[in-house]
């Protein structure tokens, strides 16, 4: 039996990596300038822009089979419910706007301010956008504070307007630019599937999703690796075996002619630049480099 799954496309600054990382994974996804419906090569999905920071309410609330957002604003929406917010994480895929790694939302003050530690901002007033994470850390620290949504550029709003921010970050370069100096971490987080209980428990629907956090995860496992394939004599192998960071091990393959065999392994791709020329000083021939879209672990 099939059927149609809707799933959430986070809109805003996760939407253009989300939506390459699809492509990766073998899905792709068409995103018009003013349409809220993006078409996905997939008659089964039906695909919808939320934003990120909603993205776990419309799930819960069964808007949405499923959706991507960050692991920050799954927190924010427990905290705003008081518990549980009725959602299951399927998948945890660290890719951000910049990058393939997580993201911070941490505590900041200005560079010259008294401020040294959390415990130091009682009484004091801080924006941010994820505000009942917010309130939630420092109540666990026993710090009374002020905290205000933030609707934006939140970076200039110290000292003036408040004492202190808390802010999503990958770099820090932001926060350095607006002379700001991070005390601590509120929340780490990274992009997560997730799903509600009822498409779950759907086993069409839970197939489909499973099938597809199995080929979004392939797809950032590969992010970064190629593939290499060379020719060495068996009199040399060793040394070249020695050479080679493997993800697991490499697959050696005889040939036609029994002194020669074939090497095929999977390595970081910053690496191949320094590899390549210390293969051949090796003995190693017909050194190929390929790119990588999945790898399935």
């Amino acid at each position: 039996m099939g059927g149609t799954l809707r799933l959430g496309i986070p809109k805003g600054s996760l939407q253009d990596a989300t939506i390459h990382l699809f492509a990766r994974a073998g899905f792709n996804i068409y995103a018009g300038p003013r349409s809220y419906f993006p078409s996905i090569d997939d008659p089964d999905i039906e695909c919808m822009l939320i934003r990120a920071q909603e993205m776990a309410r419309y799930v819960a609330d069964g808007v949405l089979d499923a959706g991507l957002t960050g692991l920050d604003w799954v927190a924010e929406h427990e905290a705003s419910t008081g518990g549980p917010c009725g959602v299951i994480a399927l998948a945890d895929l660290v890719y951000a706007k910049q990058s393939f790694g997580k993201v911070r939302w941490v505590l900041a003050v200005p560079e010259d301010s008294r401020y040294q530690t959390p415990q130091d901002l009682e009484g004091a007033t801080i924006a941010t956008e994820l505000v009942r994470a917010t309130e939630a850390y420092f109540t666990r620290l026993g710090v009374n504070v002020k905290v205000e949504f933030s609707w934006g550029a939140t970076e200039v709003k110290p000292p003036t307007l408040a004492d202190a921010i808390v802010e999503v970050t990958e770099t820090g370069s932001s926060l350095r630019a607006n002379r700001l100096r991070i005390i601590d971490t509120v929340v780490e987080s990274n992009t997560q599937l997730i799903a509600n209980a009822r498409a779950v428990a759907d086993s069409w629907k839970s197939t489909k999703l499973d099938n597809i956090a199995l080929l979004l995860k392939a797809a950032i496992e590969a992010h970064g690796r190629v593939g290499l394939m060379l020719n060495v004599r068996r009199a040399a192998l060793d040394q070249v075996l020695a050479l080679l960071p493997a993800l697991q091990r490499p697959t050696i393959s005889p040939l036609s002619d029994p002194e020669w065999v074939a090497v095929n392994t999977i390595i970081e791709e910053r690496l191949v630049r320094d590899l390549i020329p210390r293969l051949k000083g090796a003995n190693a021939q017909g050194i190929v480099e390929y790119p990588l879209n999945k790898i399935v672990m």
